[in-house]
């Protein structure tokens, strides 16, 4: 009816969120509590050495509360957590600020984005889609297959390339493997279980060989400098490709039981992956500009940890000329920049600046001398597994390289005292800093899962801690079995 006067409806407020204000106000009490309490006991080494716990370490402490707290129930975004990070180590005088912002700028942080870049890329030039139409013909429409098929393929690539430039290869192809089985956008159990997945085995495929991580090359010659013992990567390979793999297929099962997918089987998956391929035709120009730039890089920076006279070429460096390169050809221009997912790159910028806050200010050696010494007289196993899961969980939070640097030389001093070989202590610490299962912050793979938008960082959490259960008594049975067995020195002569 003409003239009808249309009233407004009031705008309806969303109900206050109460979980989020208490644990915005729990993870600040915790900072404060912990910054202002009197001063800590000093910790003491088996030699009697003793490491004081300084007022700028407790606030490194103070700081890692307040980020745990405020990461795993996400109260803010997890890339203004990582800003909070910064921001507390500067007004507190916790650290310089130049120190605590320049960590946003890490060549690591900067490795993670050339790696998301490729994942862009993929997508961009329909590489992404040929991939997953191709491999999806010859798997099939079974989705625990599908699942398996893409674990085997994450865990196969880690043995060339390093973790964060696998999880960003394959977080497209898992989005556009996701695209077939559900159109809906809200998250399902298959989701969850394909990207929390590729995360995981991501990392165990990461302990495998040299070209996974940088954290194995830096072990084994930080290893060999406290030793004095050379060991080479086929001795790592020999070891680690028997724990990695059994991880891969065990965490297979694990998902298939606490996140079985809702449909067995996508029918006429498999003929309609096939006619889809074949309607992309031939490969683009832009493909092909791709597949080449992407290529090259990932053989240069596989090449420099086998040809010495590449060795000082810088691995980040080498995988940003292949972002500069694809401006340069035109594939990316500048609107692409916007669609990089900036909280993840924030997220890891924050987490190297709480790792270096914990290893600089010496809370981080604080932390592990007082845990290594409760083992102190403990069994032989118990004080490896106690080593091995204190790796566990700090890798969570600071760089894995940095949590095997700050437990191995504490752990090499007792071991000897309980008749420990140093081998076994090298490599179940290798296994679990692959590994970390718990946090976002733990690993870029798990950050990259996170931009799928199918898990809660509290969801990650909760089958975090029951993937970790079984990794520990894995690293338990090959600690007391399967590594004796392959000729590995686990027990030595007491002193």
């Amino acid at each position: 009816m003409s003239g009808a006067i249309v009233k407004e409806l009031p705008e309806t407020k969303a109900p206050f969120n109460w979980t989020r204000a208490i644990f915005l106000i729990t993870g600040l009490a915790l900072f404060f509590i912990i910054y202002y309490c009197p001063a800590w006991p000093d910790a003491i080494d088996p030699k009697g050495e003793h490491f004081v716990l300084t007022k700028q370490a407790k606030g490194a402490l103070a700081v890692f509360a307040v980020a745990a707290t405020w990461w795993i129930f996400e109260v803010v975004p997890i890339g203004a957590t990582s800003l909070l990070i910064g921001t507390l180590q500067a007004l507190f005088f916790i650290r310089k600020p130049a120190a605590a912002f320049k960590d946003f700028m890490d060549p690591s942080v900067l490795f993670i984005f050339g790696s998301v870049v490729i994942g862009m890329v993929f997508t961009k030039t329909g590489l992404t889609k040929r991939i997953a139409y191709k491999m999806l013909s010859i798997i099939g429409e079974r989705t625990s297959m599908i699942m398996l098929g893409c674990f085997v393929m994450t865990v196969a690539l880690t043995h060339v390339m390093a973790h964060t430039a696998v999880a960003a290869t394959m977080f497209p192809l898992l989005m556009a493997i996701y695209a077939m089985y559900t159109t809906e956008t809200k998250p399902t159990k298959f989701g969850k279980a394909l990207f929390i997945g590729m995360a995981y085995v991501a990392g165990a495929g990461s302990i495998i060989t040299l070209l996974g991580s940088a954290r194995a090359a830096v072990a084994l010659a930080f290893y060999k400098d406290m030793t004095k013992v050379e060991l080479t990567p086929m001795d790592l390979t020999f070891y680690m490709a028997p724990l990695g793999w059994l991880m891969v297929f065990l965490l297979w099962g694990f998902f298939m039981i606490f996140l079985k997918p809702e449909k067995d089987r996508i029918p006429g998956l498999k003929e309609k992956a096939s006619r889809m391929y074949k309607e992309l035709g031939g490969m683009t120009s832009n493909e092909i500009k791709a597949a080449l730039i992407i290529f090259t890089t990932v053989v240069l920076i596989a090449l420099k940890s086998l040809v010495p006279a590449l060795d000082s070429l810088d691995k980040t460096g080498l995988l940003l000329c292949s972002t500069i390169g694809f401006f340069v050809v035109g594939i990316l221009n500048i609107d692409d920049l916007e669609e990089i997912p900036w909280n993840i790159v924030l997220l890891f910028g924050g987490a190297m600046s709480i790792g270096f806050c914990l290893w600089e200010t010496g809370a981080a050696k604080w932390l592990a001398v007082n845990w290594l010494v409760l083992f102190e007289k403990a069994p032989a196993v118990v004080f490896i597994l106690g080593m091995a899961f204190f790796v566990l969980v700090m890798t969570n939070f600071i760089m894995n390289v940095a949590a095997i640097a700050i437990s191995l030389p504490v752990a090499l001093v007792i071991a000897p005292y309980l008749g420990v070989a140093s081998e076994v202590i090298l490599f179940s610490a290798l296994a679990t800093a692959g590994m970390p299962f718990f946090l976002l912050i733990g690993a870029a793979p798990n950050a990259i899962a996170y931009n799928s938008k199918q898990f809660t960082p509290g969801e990650f959490l909760k089958y975090g801690l029951m993937a970790s259960l079984m990794l520990m008594v894995v690293l338990w049975v090959f600690v007391a079995y399967v590594w004796p067995m392959m000729g590995m020195e686990v027990f030595a002569v007491a002193k």
